[in-house]
């Protein structure tokens, strides 16, 4: 049957040829249009014969299986009555209207005779008809083409904050399953873990027929790497439902099969035809792209970024709060495997690893690949000592892992933490597993291979939860210039007139514009190795500071000390950073002091003298600093060519109560002056201080009560200042 005519409006259409039949059957009655399924369309509105509804069944029923005309009916009694009814087809064949006539009585005439009178008129009917029904077939099919359109787009990569983010292949599934009409859909990709069911709206999906079917489907898809469409329901293989099936592969972005996608229509409802198989297929296309760019390649597990989303959208689907923990894992000594047997057994070991995590541990979890070594497992609705129960397990599965090959054997281990999410927090999962990875660089510190839970009471986690946050705080400041340099004077304690010395400090800048010392960042800055980092931005941005001032610095005794890392002067390429950057600049490098601690120096011994030897070439000159609190030796004192000892304020502030203590920092005092060289004091924060260190010998002071901090420009501001009141004087005298 050829497609039903719409008549939304059909009885105003119709109104002129029901007229014009009256006037070419003056004697009719009665004038019907139906449709063809029998309902009406127009009756004349004086019409109060019989019921013309059994003619309209009639006429249906008796439609011959093969006509010679377009317009072809007959005549018949009709409760004393004569009636014509007329078939109007399409070029098909198939019933488009039925139009009837009902005449008085004894008006009974010839049906060829009628037929003829009222041709023309029903000739136009049935070409306006044809004509219409062709259109709204046109709109129909234009209709559901732009429905497509406009799936594919609503389906096309989400906003990482919209809930689209979070669970594509959900929603993907499900609109397919809703657009398309069907009554179960599904999609399952083996190797990555997924296995989507969808049902329409409301209703429960039936798992339990893809349980059945899912592995009958993918063989055929991995052996026919083609399409399945099945619309007839005849004799079938007992495993497959009484359904019709579309099954459409997924593809990996290399080209193999690796899953499917699977709708299932009732028996009554319509063939699944070519235009929705290319549908899918463009469907399954997006599933792709979504699969390569949520899933890391190298471990199949899910990214970072992918990994958060679908978090994100677990929990914000939560009617009631229950508690959910994270587990994070880092793989033990990686680089002694890569060092040891090369990158690509490092890699298998790192595959080998999230096979382990992939296997779900608990219903709903959801495992990733963090970067690199590292991993993470989301575990919802479970406490953390359940967590913790999962997390030891896991790490004793890793550990099994170990392997001999070639001569050596593969060692596999891994150092896990465990931490719940806070559910009082918006950004839950982020908190969770900063924590879980503090717990888990614990479990690194205690041994390796095995698994610590984040715990407040814990000195060393708060340590390290502290220098988290802190850390993120240096590499933003470090990729934003977000420091400040400030100079703190180091002036003469004696009589003797000498120029001000300087020592130049580094302060992070705050959230509000604060100034943050650096007592408050060392043991981030130290353990997450971003102290060569610091080290060069100081030296770089202090030195261009200075060189601005270079003309007014130049022939003046004026110096300005800068700190630098026992991490820097291990560092390689770090002494040829400063020798360029002093070179590049116009500044006078005798004004210029490098400040290394005692323990610094010694440690790096070799290193610090090489350092030492090259920049005193250059005209700078070095302090010790921190002095008494560290290796002391007379014998590395000697070897070390140091120009300044920096007395540690501990003795300094000592020394006013403690009789031993003002002893020791006098003979510190004398012997620098034996070997050459000036000694300052740290932290005089008292005149009775600054007094005492000038009696004991002290060259210079540096401390609150000699001068506080200021900004370097307005230290070489006041230069300025006080060079061009100078030049008045001169010129004035």
């Amino acid at each position: 049957m050829g497609l039903p005519v719409s008549f939304a409006t059909a009885r105003g259409d119709l109104d002129p040829y029901g007229q014009l039949l009256r006037m070419l059957m003056p004697s009719a009655v009665g004038i019907g249009f139906y449709d063809a399924h029998g309902q009406q369309l127009r009756t004349a509105d004086d019409y109060e014969g019989p019921d013309p509804a059994p003619l309209v069944a009639t006429a249906l029923a008796r439609v011959p299986p093969a006509t010679t005309g377009r317009i072809d009916g007959y005549s018949q009694d009709h409760e004393g009555a004569p009636a014509y009814v007329f078939r109007l087809r399409d070029c098909e064949g198939a019933v488009i209207a039925i139009v009837l006539l009902l005449t008085r009585d004894g008006e009974n005439r010839a049906f060829s005779l009628v037929h003829a009178l009222v041709q023309p008129a029903l000739e136009c009917l049935q070409r306006e008809l044809e004509a219409r029904s062709s259109v709204e077939g046109l709109t129909r099919d234009l209709q559901s083409r732009d429905d497509d359109l406009e799936l594919l787009l609503k389906l096309a990569p989400a906003d990482p904050a919209s809930p689209l983010a979070g669970d594509e292949l959900g929603v993907l599934t499900q609109a397919c399953v809703e657009h398309l009409g069907c009554h179960l859909g599904a999609l399952v990709v083996p190797e990555r873990n997924i296995a989507i069911c969808r049902a329409p709206r409301g209703e429960r999906p039936q798992v339990e027929l893809l349980t059945r079917i899912h592995r009958h489907l993918l063989n055929w898809v991995q052996m026919q790497r083609r399409n399945l469409v099945i619309n007839k329901v005849k004799v079938r293989p007992v495993e497959l439902p009484p359904l019709k099936i579309l099954c459409v592969p997924v593809r990996h972005d290399s080209g193999r099969v690796s899953g499917f996608i699977v709708l299932f229509r009732a028996e009554d409802a319509p063939d699944f035809a070519p235009r929705t198989e290319r549908l899918v297929e463009l469907l399954s296309r997006r599933i792709t792209t979504t699969l390569q760019n949520n899933y890391d390649p190298l471990t199949a597990l899910l990214t970072r970024r992918a990994f958060e989303n679908q978090v994100r959208v677990v929990l914000a689907g939560r009617r009631q709060a229950v508690p959910d923990c994270v587990l994070y894992f880092d793989v033990d000594m990686v680089h002694v495997i890569n060092d040891n047997f090369g990158m690509h057994v490092g890699d298998e070991v790192i595959g080998k690893i999230a096979e382990v995590l992939r296997r779900k541990p608990r219903p709903g979890a959801l495992a990733a690949r963090i970067a690199g070594d590292r991993f993470a497992v989301y575990l919802p609705d479970c406490t953390l000592e359940f967590a913790q129960q999962i997390g030891v397990l896991l790490c004793r599965q890793c550990a099994e892992l170990t392997y001999v090959r070639g001569d050596g054997t593969v060692q596999v281990s891994v150092s896990a933490g465990a931490a719940e999410l806070p559910q009082d927090s918006p950004n839950g999962l982020a908190h969770g597993l900063a924590n879980a990875e503090i717990a888990c660089k614990a479990a690194k510190d205690r041994g390796r291979n095995r698994l610590e839970i984040f715990q407040d009471n814990d000195k060393s986690i708060i340590r390290r939860s502290t220098d988290v946050i802190v850390v993120q705080a240096l590499h933003k400041a470090l990729a934003a210039d977000g420091f400040a340099l400030v100079a703190q004077p180091i002036l003469p304690l004696g009589a003797v007139r000498r120029d001000p010395h300087f020592e130049i400090l580094l302060r992070m800048v705050g959230e509000s514009g604060e100034l943050v010392p650096p007592e408050k960042f060392p043991s981030a800055a130290e353990r997450y190795q971003l102290l060569p980092a610091i080290d060069r931005w100081v030296i770089r941005n202090a030195i261009g500071t200075l060189a601005r001032q270079a003309s007014l610095l130049r022939g003046r005794a004026m110096r300005f000390s800068l700190n630098i890392s026992g991490a820097s002067i291990a560092a390689d390429e770090f002494l040829e950073f400063v020798e360029g950057t002093i070179r590049e600049s116009d500044l006078p490098p005798g004004i210029l002091c490098f400040e290394l601690t005692e323990t610094s120096a010694v440690s790096n011994l070799a290193r610090a003298d090489k350092m030492m030897q090259r920049l005193r070439t250059l005209g700078c000159s070095f302090a010790l600093d921190d002095f008494g609190t560290g290796l002391s030796s007379l014998v590395y004192l000697k070897s070390l060519p140091v120009e300044v000892l920096k007395i540690d304020g501990a003795f300094v502030r000592d020394a006013g109560v403690n009789p031993r203590t003002e002893s020791m920092v006098r003979a510190i005092a004398q012997l620098a002056h034996t070997m050459g060289m000036e000694t300052v004091a740290e932290y005089v924060e008292t005149d009775e201080l600054r007094t005492r260190m000038a009696a004991l010998g002290v060259d210079y002071g540096q401390g609150f009560a000699i001068g506080r901090p200021v900004p370097v420009e307005q230290v070489l501001g006041d230069l300025a200042l006080y060079e061009a009141m100078a030049r008045q004087d001169s010129a004035t005298g």
